[in-house]
């Protein structure tokens, strides 16, 4: 049965509270570990004697494996419950993150690193069915702000902690403080999120979950919001991948200094609840449309020869694309309901094309900038911000309902 745990009362309800302080520090954990190792991939290099190319895939095998992880987690959070199983993805998560910060070889970084993807994709599939489950329908709109705002501020800590982290220790200090924050918020999750006493286990065979998540973009409505995540995601990362190797090489050489840049990324975290507001008034498709519209821009701006113009790129492409995702999210999951169709499942084939979209392009553009330059992974970015443009339009073409957001979605970041 779902998991009730705050009645229809005011947000200052203490429980409704906690949930929100645990959800945040929850989604920030989550996505720091994901993504801490972007900004390192010049270490990484050093670190392991391996190429630009090879050492994208100590995040990429992440979010392929994340793959797997989104498979199981339905079934995982129908058997032991939601709580329980973001309880376990966040201590796994953290005790695996400290393996890896003592990984002797580069082959035992990456399955370290594998595992970690399985892992950490419990919480965000177990958090979306958490939240709409428990949280009255009238709270939805503020409780999923909330979450997407720590999910946002966890991707800023990913990106801006390790520099500094690197310079002081390397990779085994930056890795363990990284896996020790998790853990951290694994144990606060514990202690803020109780398991409601009215829970019970439910069966879910796995085949019915495989299914159903294989057959959501049967709507083609889904479909072409799935290949806007893919698309976009992909651009995204491709671009912060390629960036930590082009802030190391001239004209800007910044060195442990690199990680200043990062602090555009959180330029882009009110954009999910701006572009909200603007859905609101003008409809989700214009509103996803004029979002995705500065993902190009951004990526035009990157050339510039300055740490100045990199950093406005940056921010811009942080806020476009965050502002999309958050979008996009609640787009699949409103069009799956109003089909009738399973929106669990919708989401998950959602998430499952977003980091589809973060391994191949993100191990791509680090490739292209190893044997063709910065001018490779502006064209791969040009590519993918085309292909997010055209696929909305046609969502919101073929979406002929009312195009005004209900209770949208958790972004992830």
């Amino acid at each position: 049965m779902p998991e009730q745990l705050v009645p229809a009362t005011t947000h200052a309800a203490a429980g409704y509270q906690r949930m929100l302080v645990a959800l945040m520090f929850g989604g920030l954990a989550n996505f720091s570990l994901l993504y801490f190792v972007q900004p390192l991939l010049p270490l990484l290099v050093s670190q392991y004697d391996v190429t630009p190319a090879e050492s994208a895939h100590a995040l990429s095998i992440t979010t392929a494996a994340l793959t797997i992880g989104l498979l199981m987690a339905g079934s995982l959070a129908d058997r032991f419950g939601r709580v329980q199983v973001m309880r376990a993805s966040l201590v796994a998560s953290g005790i695996l993150g400290l393996a890896a910060a003592f990984a002797p070889t580069w082959p035992a970084l990456l399955v370290v690193r594998a595992l970690v993807g399985v892992t950490l994709a419990w919480f965000p599939a177990a958090a979306l069915a958490y939240l709409r489950e428990a949280v009255p329908r009238e709270s939805h709109g503020h409780a999923n702000a909330a979450y997407i705002a720590g999910t946002a501020v966890g991707g800023a800590v990913g990106r801006l902690l390790p520099g500094p982290l690197a310079a002081l220790g390397g990779w085994t200090v930056t890795a363990t403080a990284m896996s020790l924050l998790t853990l951290i918020s694994g144990l606060v999750l514990w202690a803020l999120l109780p398991v409601p006493s009215d829970w019970r286990p439910q069966r879910a065979e796995l085949r019915h979950v495989l299914l159903g998540t294989v057959l959501a973009p049967s709507d083609a409505v889904v479909a072409w919001l799935c290949v806007a995540g893919f698309a976009s995601m992909g651009a995204f990362v491709a671009i912060y991948n390629a960036a930590a190797f082009q802030l190391q090489a001239p004209p800007f050489s910044l060195g442990h200094a690199a990680g200043w840049v990062y602090f555009a990324y959180p330029l882009g975290i009110a954009a999910p609840y701006l572009l909200r507001r603007l859905a609101q008034r003008r409809g989700r498709g214009v509103a996803t449309l004029i979002g995705a519209a500065g993902l190009p821009i951004a990526v035009l701006l990157t050339p510039l020869p300055s740490v100045f113009g990199m950093f406005i790129a940056l921010g811009l492409l942080t806020f476009a694309f965050l502002g999309t995702h958050s979008l996009l999210s609640g787009w699949v999951v409103d069009r799956a309901a109003r089909r009738h169709r399973g929106t669990a499942q919708a989401s998950s084939a959602y998430l499952l094309a977003y980091y589809l979209g973060s391994t191949i392009a993100g191990a791509a553009a680090t490739w292209l900038w190893q044997v063709a330059g910065w001018n490779a992974v502006e064209i791969l970015g040009l590519a993918l911000t085309g292909v997010t443009i055209t696929a909305i339009a046609i969502a919101a073409s073929a979406d002929r309902a009312p195009q005004t957001p209900t209770d949208a979605q958790p972004t992830h970041v």
